[in-house]
């Protein structure tokens, strides 16, 4: 799995790119302090983007619990964008859809920020 993040509009959301399987190795340990580091800098808005994402074990489902978690705690949110069809799957037999805020695509989930500060 590789990971980018970085920020648009002036540092207001967060965007972490997934690629290849989130399946709980160091890449997952990176993912989590990618999100730390977001939430220490006063990020209130992040976008996990799984367009490029294969596969997903229980490890990589706790990894983006934790960083919803750790949002709200925060005073933040998370949404989801660009799901492939075996993570939105899993995501549906474990029920996540129901917690998660999911969008087709990165910029509908870009967009649906400023929806709702309107």
């Amino acid at each position: 799995m590789t990971i980018k993040s970085r920020t648009i509009h002036e540092g207001r959301v967060a965007i972490i790119d997934v690629r290849g399987a989130l399946i709980g190795d160091q890449d997952t340990d990176n993912f989590r302090n990618e999100v730390i580091d977001f939430i220490e800098q006063g990020n209130k808005s992040l976008i996990i983007n799984m367009q490029r994402v294969n596969y997903m074990n229980s490890s990589g489902i706790g990894a983006i619990i934790s960083a919803h978690t750790s949002y709200k705690k925060n005073g933040g949110e998370v949404k989801l964008a660009g799901l492939t069809e075996n993570v939105e799957n899993l995501l549906a037999i474990t029920r996540l859809v129901e917690v998660f805020d999911v969008h087709e695509s990165l910029d509908g989930a870009i967009e649906s920020f400023f929806k709702n500060k309107s």
